[in-house]
């Protein structure tokens, strides 16, 4: 995704030409805010492949890579268009006072509190 834009407007010199054009064709995706799990796993995936095949720029690849798989966990935003289609899924975590009771017990046997 990131190196594969120049590429575009000439004769391509590498063999990664075309994991370059899915790369791009993922960006939009993400960008968009479409399919984000499916399409962050599959980023990362690019990412990987395209480094580990001699890519120039390894270092930039495998942030991208760490990118995609936190945007694969985190899902998609307010504003894509997943949540227009989807809907939105809100977790709310508590405080831990919230949670804990006085009559729960730890593993050792003592009062959580």
């Amino acid at each position: 995704m990131i190196g594969g834009s120049p590429e575009l407007w000439g004769v391509p010199h590498s063999a990664l030409f075309a994991a370059q054009i899915v790369a791009i064709s993922v960006g939009m995706f993400l960008f968009a805010g479409l399919w984000t799990p499916l399409v962050g796993a599959l980023q990362a995936f690019i990412e990987l492949w395209i480094t580990f095949s001699g890519g120039r720029e390894g270092a930039i690849h495998l942030l991208a890579a760490a990118l995609g798989v936190g945007l694969a966990m985190l899902g998609p935003g307010a504003w894509s268009i997943d949540a227009r289609l989807f809907g939105r899924k809100r977790i709310d975590i508590r405080g831990r006072q919230a949670c804990a009771s006085p009559g729960l017990k730890g593993s050792r046997g003592d009062n959580i509190d």
